[in-house]
């Protein structure tokens, strides 16, 4: 279905600024007041209101041609053709009364053969800017030095319009923000969220849906290489804070991508160009690599800054924990430039468990990988989500339901065809609580977590010998290099044995009765927990 009225956005040469330079969009957002250096060269900008996603205003266009092929739910909501239309023209007529746009056109996808054409248009020039840090830029090292680039998706962000009582009346939705897509269009229409994240997840969200379509399988992983090894790739697959960034920026490793991928029949690539690295608690000891891809060119997301001296205070979570740094992926050293790789010889599942009783890490079989990654357990951490200020166990199909619009069951198919295919190891891997639950216990070392990875990406790990866990039925090490043993099995870290077995036992409920909503075999179901 053609768009009826995007053929009336007025584009024209003297009122919309295409592709500008970064430096450039730094000078005009400085310039409109849309933010402050910070002492290290970065743009620090507020996003107002919406500090994270805003799932339930996402709404998805239902047309004859896409409803089969959709999970409609919670996550897949459906929009009617018609509030389509009009969710497109409030847009445009919001961008059209500006004096000026700004329009970014770009790349989703580092392997030339799997790449979309991405037009953004926005009405701030820090989003213009967050999207030539995140998406591929034509003529960059990123994309190969290609220009070659055609229009597949457009992104129209209006996001400084909330909508008014009228138009949500109109359109059917409850408040003021609302973003709309049609995957038959390639269009996205945001509203009343100044939040930038929309604009990268909505084209996710297009990945997810446009490559099974060309025999990709889509994940929400970030991945890295071996830098003497390019056969020995790794993918880290999980929610939002659960350590997809910090794990992949490894300075012994080249990192790929830190977010989205794609995993095709010649291996895999980043379906971006930059970063989006959660920043609260942010330390040059802990995350070196992501500390120093601070600097001009990378964008600071309601991160609190000093008045006088304009370092950012990290510790901060006044404005919200979900505070956020954009970078181009060059700024990591020795990043993998354009951004493909081979086949992963690991397959690693993050999960930040809130109750504390997931091992830190787990060796799983191809059943359990089936069933952990169709269940996606995790906890939604604080600032990720409107609403959301402690952590929360969740269940997230496929570790990133909110951007998956085909079945669960499809991406798993193509991920269990992948690792049989490759015979890649996969991992369970808790990056969340021990020695209690959240408010009781603590949050697992990241030194010792990067252990438990090094020990995964050198192969010692795979040679472990391993104890089954009583009640999750899960295959634990009893050794890893530089982890104290007594962490390994998580009823060890409890002051009251019996309050881990009736915690655990109450989370292997809790696997069992979000598992029955899936189609599985029996054996990938008895994989699952067994108290």
């Amino acid at each position: 279905m053609p768009s009826q009225t995007l053929a009336h956005l007025d584009l024209s040469a003297a009122r919309t600024l295409t592709n500008l330079p970064p430096a450039r969009l730094v000078e005009l957002a400085l310039a409109a007041g849309e933010g402050r250096l910070a002492a290290d060269g970065a743009l620090v900008c507020r996003t107002g209101d919406r500090t994270g996603r805003s799932p339930t205003d996402k709404y998805l266009e239902d047309t004859s041609a896409i409803h089969g092929k959709i999970d409609w739910g919670k996550v897949n909501q459906p929009l009617t053709p018609e509030r389509f239309d009009l969710a497109e023209r409030i847009a445009i007529e919001h961008l059209n009364s500006l004096d000026k746009v700004y329009c970014f056109e770009g790349f989703a996808g580092a392997d030339p053969a799997y790449r979309l054409g991405v037009r953004v248009v926005t009405e701030q020039a820090w989003h213009s800017l967050f999207a030539s840090t995140l998406f591929i830029r034509q003529g960059t090292p990123a994309a190969g030095g290609s220009t070659a680039w055609k229009h597949d998706w457009t992104i129209l962000n209006a996001g400084r319009h909330k909508l008014t009582a009228e138009e949500a009346q109109q359109l059917g939705v409850k408040g003021p923000v609302i973003i709309a897509q049609s995957l038959e269009r390639k269009t996205v229409v945001i509203l009343g969220t100044e939040y930038a994240g929309e604009i990268k997840k909505s084209i996710f969200y297009a990945m997810n849906f446009d490559m099974p379509q060309v025999g990709v399988f889509p994940m929400h992983c970030s991945a890295n290489v071996a830098k003497d090894d390019p056969s020995n790739v790794a993918l880290f697959f999980g929610l939002s804070g659960t350590g997809k960034t910090t794990l992949s920026a490894d300075p012994d490793r080249a990192l790929i991508g830190d977010d989205e991928h794609g995993w095709s029949e010649r291996g895999v690539f980043n379906f971006e160009g930059g970063c989006y690295a959660k920043c609260i608690k942010l330390s040059k000891e802990g995350e070196p690599q992501i500390w120093d891809a601070i600097r001009f060119g990378s964008v600071l997301e309601n991160v609190v800054i000093d008045e006088d001296t304009r370092v950012p205070d990290y510790d901060d979570g006044s404005i919200t924990e979900n505070t956020r740094v954009t970078y181009p992926v060059e700024f990591i050293p020795d990043a993998v430039i354009p951004s493909v790789g081979r086949h992963p010889r690991n397959v690693i599942f993050l999960t930040a468990d809130a109750f504390g009783v997931m091992p830190p890490v787990s060796k799983l079989t191809p059943e359990q990988a089936m069933y952990y990654f169709i269940n996606g357990y995790t906890s939604k951490l604080a600032g990720t989500e409107a609403g959301v200020t402690e952590p929360m166990p969740n269940f997230s199909a496929c570790f990133g339901a909110p951007f998956m619009p085909r079945p669960p069951a499809e991406y798993a198919a193509m991920l269990a065809e992948r690792i049989k295919t490759h015979n890649a190891n996969v991992w369970l891997l808790n990056t969340g609580w021990t020695g209690g639950p959240y408010g009781v216990g603590h949050r697992f070392k990241l030194a010792y977590t990067r252990a438990m990875v090094s020990a995964i990406l050198s192969g010692e790990l795979a040679k472990a010998n391993t104890v089954e866990h009583e009640i999750l039925g899960l295959h634990m090490p009893t050794a890893v290099p530089g982890v104290p043993a007594e962490v390994l099995h998580p009823r060890n870290t409890w002051k009251d044995g019996a309050a881990y077995d009736e915690k655990a036992r109450d989370l292997a409920r809790r696997f069992r009765e979000n598992a029955a909503k899936f189609q599985m075999s029996d054996a990938i179901r008895a994989s699952g927990p067994k108290g």
